[in-house]
């Protein structure tokens, strides 16, 4: 068999390795500011993307996936209430952005809600995969801007 012959899901691979990054490889998404609302929100970002990228594992196991949803759902709750504690921390038209940004995330999360829908009537896997990755994309959007704005 040629390498060639062996088919890659790039977007599900990019989905495991989103959980295996490490401190240094994320050094750069770290909030540096030692407030307790910003290691909250270095915490619950952590943790949305860590679940997120359980996905590919768990997605062909119905019962196991339900939780993770459900997990997933929380974590995104986690993160925008930390998202909110932060943005008290936020100046002027820092705090504008920041909220721009944040509703951005909460579109991408409905988007992954319908998303998921979806993958039950239909069983598109990958358009989870898809729509989980932009959700990790969005909460690194959050913490650049975080970072630029607050530091």
């Amino acid at each position: 068999m040629r390498r060639a012959d062996i088919p890659v899901n790039m977007n599900e691979s990019l989905l495991r390795l989103q959980g295996t990054l490490t401190e240094a490889e994320c050094a750069d998404l770290r909030l540096n500011r030692t407030e307790e609302a910003f290691q909250e929100l270095n915490k619950k970002s952590t943790a949305l993307k860590k679940i997120l990228s359980r996905i590919p594992d768990e997605i062909t196991d119905r019962k196991t996936f339900l939780e993770t949803i459900k997990e997933i759902a929380s974590a995104i709750k986690k993160l925008l209430d930390a998202v909110n504690e932060v943005s008290t921390y936020t100046p002027g038209t820092g705090k504008q952005v920041l909220e721009q940004r944040k509703r951005e995330f909460v579109k991408y999360s409905k988007r992954f809600s319908n998303t998921l829908k979806e993958y039950f009537k239909e069983g598109q896997a990958n358009a989870v995969f898809v729509s989980a990755l932009y959700l990790i994309h969005q909460t690194n959007q959050i913490l650049y801007t975080v970072k630029s704005k607050s530091e």
